[in-house]
């Protein structure tokens, strides 16, 4: 046998073995109403991640589609943050499945009856892998009743055939057995052990909120069963807030957990329906609240406290979004939040006050231990960032470490240094997909060397990498349009918005004009450069530029919209529009004339 050869399966042999002594001694059990671990017994209060094996919210300004899928810092990025917050347990949302008004090249999971896209599917492999590496384990939900990702509406649209045909379609629910099968019986690349075979899979779900019936339901799960005697299963029916959970999944002996979905505003309607589902479920399972969410941390905390108090085995909150490799998290407005909760970000920020994102977080921290009977995790200082690289010195930023609530930042002249520091506790969830740091104290004429440090209350991290020579070539004003500070003018009709930011790719403030409100920015020099990105309903110019020297005499410029569109979408996308404008002569203002009803969400003005 060749030296090569030894090497490679050594290779593999440590590999597994490494896998194996991360990975988990027991799969999970039911004794009664309870999840076992072996002989203890499992509780949790967690977090639902959407996200984890399948991004829908990337809305970089000139990306067209949203969907991505994450890389290896994104996934365990994730991981770190439920550790960090004493979470056992986290709930995926579903298998995608091919939209039918995306681009083919949109990625996806399932892009026709038994095809399946062998990269995603890695993506998945990489989630169970980590999920041993961290010891958490995942409500694996394979379907979706709806059309977000993908789901039933997608597979009965391969066949012609319509969502009401799905639950009872011999041909759709033969395809939907064909997916089960692939992924039920997929040996993981990266760890060669097949998902059936794997601990860190707490359960299946049937799916997500499904409409389904109770024969479909039967049937499913018999041939989940049949595919794997290791894993329990969760009926995803639809039991949602006043629907009650369905006697017939009770009684069924393929069926080990009963689930509902919560969001009631009262707290007394949650408990109400929740003591309901615990009558009909009356100990012959376990029983989970599989989402609950959109109501105030006083609120949700005393419903924890009647669930802990409870036969229900654990709760899970909608929903948690982490870091994004290019800078920033991913954001994500809910729906049915009333214009207030958007997604949650680790540990906390003052973006998030609204909804009390830190104060939930120190809540659920507190009562994911209680449930578990285990000792809050240690919270240290962060690991060190990863500085991006820097084409501009407005446009710094960098890949945020897990627990971070801040970040410093230094520069200096030399790579050598010595380095002084220009930026203080730096949020990396204040502004939605865009850079993070301006430096305003550069010298033009001169490069400079970045570095930064993350920081909480714990201690701060090590420095990062060292990004540089950055050429100061010009000076920058960036308005991401937070308040007025930075306008010279506006008309008096100008207003600050900052509701349904979801039509707006989650951009949290902008700026709203009518037809004839203007707005003018002054630089203290000449202007050479300027971008504006803009929102409309429809297609076309919808403002127009002029400069000026002295803000008497303005020149128009003639400037057109580069336009990021895939169409409205499931939420009404307003259509982005970049206007990109270089300044020939002499000017230090710029106007921006509204020609129809807009709202800009940045702008960047680059001057000498």
């Amino acid at each position: 046998m060749g030296k090569n050869r030894i090497l490679l399966i050594t290779t593999l042999i440590l590999t597994h073995w490494t896998w194996a002594q991360n990975g988990f001694e027991n799969f999970i059990t039911v004794t009664g109403n309870k999840l076992m671990d072996g002989d203890k017994e499992f509780r949790f209060v967690s977090f639902n991640v959407p996200t984890l094996n399948y991004n829908e919210d990337e809305f970089a300004f000139s990306e067209i589609q949203p969907y991505s899928l994450p890389d290896e810092y994104e996934i365990r990025d994730v991981f770190e943050t439920i550790n960090q917050l004493g979470g056992r347990v986290i709930r995926m949302y579903t298998i995608p499945v091919q939209l039918e008004n995306e681009s083919p090249d949109t990625p996806t999971y399932v892009k026709g009856p038994g095809e399946f896209v062998e990269e995603s599917f890695q993506t998945m492999d990489l989630v169970l892998k980590l999920a041993n590496e961290y010891n958490i384990r995942i409500i694996f939900s394979t379907l979706n009743n709806f059309r977000w990702m993908g789901g039933a509406p997608q597979y009965a649209g391969f066949r012609g055939k319509t969502v009401k045909d799905f639950y009872t379609d011999k041909q759709l629910i033969k395809d939907y057995k064909k997916t089960l099968e692939h992924v039920i019986n997929r040996v993981n690349t990266l760890t060669g052990v097949a998902y059936k075979d794997d601990k860190a899979i707490l359960c299946w779900e049937t799916g997500n909120e499904l409409e389904s019936t109770p024969k479909w339901t039967a049937q499913i799960s018999k041939y989940i069963k049949k595919l794997d005697k290791n894993h329990l299963i969760m009926d995803g029916f639809f039991a949602f807030d006043d629907v009650p959970v369905r006697k017939s999944s009770i009684k069924d002996p393929n069926i080990d957990i009963i689930s509902s979905h919560h969001y009631e505003l009262d707290a007394k309607d949650f408990n109400r329906h929740v003591k309901r589902n615990i009558e009909i479920v009356d100990g012959q399972k376990p029983y989970i609240i599989g989402e609950y969410g959109f109501v105030s941390t006083s609120a949700m905390e005393k419903c924890i406290n009647d669930v802990i108090e409870s036969d229900v085995v654990g709760l899970l909150v909608w929903g948690l979004r982490g870091h994004r490799s290019e800078g920033g998290f991913y954001w994500h407005s809910e729906p049915l939040g009333y214009g207030r909760y958007k997604s949650y970000h680790w540990p906390g920020f003052d973006s998030g006050s609204e909804y009390d994102e830190k104060n939930l977080f120190a809540m659920m921290r507190s009562k994911a231990s209680e449930i578990s009977g285990l000792e809050p995790p240690k919270l240290m200082q962060p690991s060190a960032p990863v500085l991006l690289p820097i084409e501009h010195s407005s446009a710094i930023t960098w890949k945020g470490s897990t627990g971070a609530s801040g970040y410093d930042i230094y520069r200096a002249e030399s790579e050598e240094g010595p380095f002084e520091q220009i930026g203080f506790n730096i949020s990396d969830a204040e502004n939605q997909y865009v850079p993070l740091f301006v430096d305003n104290t550069i010298q033009l004429g001169k490069s400079y060397f970045y570095k930064i440090k993350a920081i909480n209350k714990y201690g701060n991290s090590n420095f990062s990498n060292t990004v540089g020579p950055v050429f100061a070539e010009t000076f920058a004003l960036i308005d991401n349009m937070d308040n007025f500070g930075k306008v010279f003018y506006s008309s008096e009709k100008v207003t600050l918005e900052s509701d349904n930011d979801r039509i707006f790719k989650e951009d949290m403030y902008r700026f709203k004009g009518n037809s004839g409100d203007e707005i003018i920015y002054y630089v203290p020099g000449k202007l050479k450069k300027v971008k504006i990105f803009s929102f409309a309903k429809d297609s076309g110019q919808s403002i127009k530029m002029s400069v000026s020297q002295n803000n008497i005499k303005y020149n128009n410029q003639d400037v057109q919209p580069t336009e990021f569109t895939n169409g409205k979408g499931d939420y009404g996308y307003w259509i982005p529009s970049l206007y990109d404008l270089k300044i020939e002569g002499e000017a230090s203002y710029l106007k921006i004339k509204f020609a129809k009803e807009t709202q800009i969400s940045r702008v960047e003005l680059f001057y000498q």
